[in-house]
């Protein structure tokens, strides 16, 4: 806490904040605009950051985060159609309220929550990630190779609809992290084209998994009919709703301890938090039937949630390595570019750009209630831009952001590769959040695995060296967990649709 109001000001230079302040309304767009998540947001900014102090282009992804999370709820609330995963339970109680006139007090609702579920996540944030970067100060090569394919396990059980699936991706994206040369032997490995012959670069692979896709989806709704709501902004109700949002405490407690919890688990991401968050906070409802007609304890646990797992997420990504979300995943991205390895080193070799960025995070929270609140009465015409232009934009983007990295045409063409692919992935139910992660994390498992049996070679034997030893255990078994618990909740979620759709026989 004392290192963090130290490096507060350098938050508020006139830099830092006017990066800030354009990343929030940058992101409040985004987010608001279908199909643009907060993972291929910040996925298309990374580029953008190449050219900046590392303390200011994180400032920037992280206001970008921040402010898309919450974005994404208008045009949940408005149409219908959330703008990320992160706000699926938002549309729930949302876009009733929006059809019985209310779509002004539920976009109220939406920043009010998220402003105190996501201070309330920061905080988390603040008081436990400088311990846990202490802790891992005890990691060798072998507890960060296991670490690394924790991290893996985890992404792969809980963002795909299938464990197969998801193991399948997290596999395929570690294959495509050891394209190019050994780091060892430096040898070929997999380059069958020259445009592999550099391997494939973290951002080419972030932009190609995430904003192609997308880009296709949007060309494909392109000519479809829109559930559009007929907006009529309020005077007045501002300091209503503040009061009576303020006054749901059990709902924003829920969803921000809820929020906060998912958001610790690396992998779970927001849209497990808003969900969990929704269910607990009707089942301690006196009037559960209510939920799903418009009520606004729906909407604000939904967002209190969602934004608290923003901060808590990125404890295991500043500590071990292992994002807490896929947005996460992406400012890992952000970080390496920048030279900036998690771990313990980047709370003291790095502190003054670790704490500004924290810092930033914090202010991002306001920032993003105050011009969330102000855009309210105009956010419907955000949902104006037609999909097809929306799709020429980024795909402009991904092409620029793409080139800019190398100078290199070789990367857009990997990009464009993997989106294809991705986009024919997901079609038949693949994500791609353990692609992305298999890619990062294949290079920080290969290497510390090769450091490792340099060590072991000339000692105790690489099994020994691996498989021995209290925390390797203790990550071992996490990482069987994982996937254990993973098998047990999708086998339990078959049986209760198998129940369902049985049930619905008898009663036919």
């Amino acid at each position: 806490m004392v290192d963090f109001l130290t490096y507060f000001p350098q938050a508020l230079t006139p830099i830092n904040l006017l990066v800030l302040v354009l990343g929030v309304i940058g992101g409040l767009f985004l987010g608001a605009t279908p199909g643009l998540s907060p993972t291929m947001a910040v996925a298309l900014l990374v580029p953008f950051t190449f050219h900046m102090e590392p303390a200011t282009g994180l400032v920037l992804l992280g206001a970008v985060y921040t402010a898309t999370v919450a974005g994404g709820a208008i045009s949940a609330i408005l149409i219908n159609i959330p703008g990320a995963p992160a706000n699926i339970a938002t549309l729930l109680d949302g876009h009733p309220m929006a059809k019985q006139g209310q779509a002004q007090k539920a976009l109220y609702y939406c920043f009010i929550s998220s402003l105190v579920g996501g201070i309330f996540g920061m905080i988390i944030m603040i008081l436990f990630t400088p311990p846990l970067a202490e802790v891992a100060m005890k990691f060798g090569p072998s507890e960060m190779f296991w670490i690394a394919i924790f991290g893996i396990t985890v992404m792969a059980g809980l963002t795909s609809g299938s464990v197969l699936k998801g193991l399948i991706g997290g596999m395929f994206g570690l294959l495509i992290s050891v394209i190019g040369f050994s780091p060892m032997l430096a040898t070929p490995r997999f380059v069958f084209h020259d445009v592999l012959t550099g391997g494939v670069a973290i951002v080419p692979a972030l932009i190609g998994l995430f904003a192609i896709p997308q880009v296709f989806s949007l060309m494909e709704t392109a000519f479809q009919d829109r559930d559009e709501v007929n907006f009529k902004p309020q005077k007045g109700i501002l300091w209503q709703t503040l009061r009576e949002n303020l006054g749901k405490v059990k709902a924003l407690s829920i969803g921000s301890v809820v929020g906060a919890l998912i958001g610790i688990i690396p992998g779970a991401g927001g849209q497990v938090a808003g969900l969990i968050a929704y269910d607990q906070v009707r089942k301690f409802s006196k009037n559960p039937r209510s939920f799903g007609t418009g009520n606004p304890e729906g909407v604000a646990a939904a967002e209190s949630a969602n934004n608290a797992m923003v901060g808590p997420s990125l404890i295991p990504l500043l500590t071990l390595s292992v994002p807490g979300s896929p947005t996460a995943a992406v400012l890992l991205g952000g970080l390496l570019i920048h030279g900036l390895f998690p771990g313990p080193d980047l709370f003291r070799s790095h502190a003054e750009v670790t704490y500004t960025f924290i810092a930033s995070l914090v202010l991002a929270q306001v920032a993003m209630c105050v011009f969330g609140l102000l855009m309210s009465r105009y956010s419907h015409t955000v949902m104006k831009v037609p999909d097809l232009e929306m799709a020429a934009a980024v795909t402009v983007l991904a092409v620029f952001g793409t080139y800019s990295v190398q100078n290199s045409f070789d990367d857009v063409v990997v990009m464009f590769s993997l989106g294809t692919l991705m986009y024919i992935g997901r079609k038949v139910g693949f994500s791609g959040a353990p692609v992305v992660l298999g890619i990062i994390l294949g290079g920080i498992a290969e290497n510390n695995f090769l450091k490792g049996k340099l060590i072991a070679d000339t000692d105790v034997g690489v099994f020994n060296y691996f498989f021995t030893g209290s925390l390797n255990l203790v990550i071992i078994v996490l990482c069987v967990g994982s996937i254990t618990y993973s098998v047990y909740s999708e086998a339990r979620q078959y049986r209760k649709e198998k129940a369902r759709i049985q049930a619905g026989e008898v009663g036919s």
